[in-house]
């Protein structure tokens, strides 16, 4: 009779007792993990039910959210903060005028040639608009230079206005008639419902886009609202008619060939250059366009995944909503996905940056050129017919010059898009001063002077702006009229009385 091995007796025996430590284990970290389900559950719930406030409609004050919602509103109070720089810029104020100069003269003729500075957190976003000298100074003897659409993403007061006015009505009032109504900078209210914490689309124009695409908003998923929440704004739109109607140009689709040709369909330009006489597009910034065409977007990621991370807090997770540079905080977005170091992601980031710029600051040289070398021709006589095809190949190279650089993180988003954009403006703009050189041999003109447009103020000289008028009327109207919009604001109860 065989014999049982005493070795193999004991292999069993170890090999019992590892199963059931595992068991065990298992048991015991599945037991860890329900319990931490069940108080995240709780937590969770306790918050909805020990709402310190009940908000109804669209409630403009942040702080009012904050109080039923504090994590998230501490992290959105940070939009406040500037204290971040990147290679290329962050979230500090930074005069881009100051430093590319020939942007004064690529603007010619349009408010963006006064003052262009980068853009700040969400919190800085009414002071911006009031501030920058692209609004003028409304008064009873200076009339508005924009119109009230300029609000349209500056504040979760203006989704209020337009279901007290009407959509159309608002867009068509002067900007400086709702200065005592637009008054909380973006916040809760303009991306959730105030009964659910869902998000939702509170700005028509994205709606309605959607619409004419054959599309309905509600079939989103909610990866994709993380997404379309930020595409409210941060896309390519205009002002249609003379209702200065907000449009997103999407009909033909999301590039920006397919964006130029509804402008070239409906005939229609912004503003026509003062020295080239081109007719013009100004793109705004086509973030979640240029972002669809890059790599994250075709991963399934969205907007808020990068800019707004999720943090934890005792049984509680919840996004971030400083909203900020990934690169501000690389371990809890870049490294969430990708195994590498910071100063390799980092470097990743600005390679596809100093790339996509090295395009960019040769077109800024050449376009410019392009400019003055038409106000030349125009200068020495030249015919309509003359300049047709050189104004039209200007118009063409500003166009994706702008779609590219007027994208917040473009570069970076879709790199390859981009850089093929460029390439095509840089293109453009080489054959437009060929046509300009044989326009200008025709005419007898062998020499060009160029302007010395080496800083900000001799360039804006140079386009006939007088900076010291616009900046003392400017300091004048914040110091008088302001004011009166918030000391009105807060007494009709539309704003905290200590914001």
């Amino acid at each position: 009779m065989l014999k049982k091995s005493p070795i193999l007796s004991k292999k069993n025996l170890l090999i019992g007792w590892g199963i059931f430590i595992i068991v065990v284990a298992g048991v015991f970290f599945l037991g860890m993990l329900a319990a931490s389900i069940t108080e995240r559950r709780a937590e969770i719930a306790t918050l909805y039910a020990n709402k310190k406030i009940e908000i109804n409609g669209i409630n403009a004050k942040n702080e009012e959210w904050g109080l039923n919602y504090p994590r998230e509103y501490d992290t959105w109070k940070k939009t406040k903060n500037m204290d971040f720089s990147s290679k290329h810029l962050g979230n500090m104020t930074e005069d881009q005028l100051e430093s590319r100069p020939e942007m004064v003269v690529l603007w010619a003729g349009y408010a963006f040639s006064r003052d262009y500075s980068a853009p700040r957190g969400h919190m800085y976003a009414i002071e911006d608009v009031t501030h920058t000298l692209r609004t003028g100074t409304p008064g009873d003897d200076v009339k508005d230079m924009q119109p009230s659409t300029c609000w349209a993403c500056k504040s979760p007061d203006v989704p209020r206005m337009m279901q007290e006015k009407g959509i159309e009505d608002f867009y068509k009032a002067a900007w400086s008639e709702h200065g005592c109504e637009v008054v909380n900078p973006i916040g809760c209210a303009d991306c959730h419902d105030p009964q659910t914490m869902n998000l939702t689309i509170t700005r028509p124009a994205l709606i309605e886009a959607f619409e004419r695409q054959g599309k309905k908003i509600e079939d989103a998923t909610p990866q994709e609202m993380r997404s379309l929440v930020c595409a409210q704004c941060h896309v390519e739109y205009y002002f249609q008619g003379d209702s200065k109607y907000l449009t997103f140009p999407w009909d033909g689709g999301m590039t920006v060939e397919t964006m130029e040709a509804y402008f070239d369909n409906a005939n229609y330009a912004d503003w026509t250059h003062t020295l080239s006489r081109a007719p013009m597009l100004k793109a705004q910034h086509p973030d979640y366009e240029l972002f669809l065409m890059g790599p994250h977007a075709q991963r399934g990621l969205s907007c808020a995944d990068c800019h707004m991370p999720y943090k934890a807090e005792g049984g509680i997770k919840y996004s971030d909503h400083q909203i900020v540079s990934p690169l501000k905080n690389i371990s809890s977005t870049c490294q969430t996905c990708h195994r590498d170091s910071e100063d390799n992601l980092r470097n990743y980031v600005y390679e596809y940056q100093d790339k996509a710029l090295e395009i960019r600051n040769r077109i800024e040289t050449e376009l410019t050129k392009a400019h003055i070398m038409a106000k030349t021709a125009w200068d020495n006589g030249a015919t309509d017919a003359q300049m047709q095809q050189a104004l039209q190949l200007i118009r063409q190279a500003q166009w994706r010059w702008d779609f590219a650089v007027a994208s917040h993180g473009g570069s970076f988003h879709a790199p390859v898009e981009t850089q093929r954009i460029l390439a095509h403006s840089l293109d453009r703009s080489m054959q437009a001063q060929l046509e300009l050189q044989k326009t200008l041999f025709a005419l007898g003109v062998t020499d060009i002077a160029m302007p010395d447009i080496s800083t900000k103020s001799k360039a804006q000289e140079y386009i006939g702006l007088d900076m010291d008028k616009l900046q003392k009327d400017k300091e004048n109207w914040i110091n008088t009229t302001l004011p009166g919009w918030l000391e009105k604001a807060k007494a009709e109860g539309k704003i905290i009385s200590n914001s």
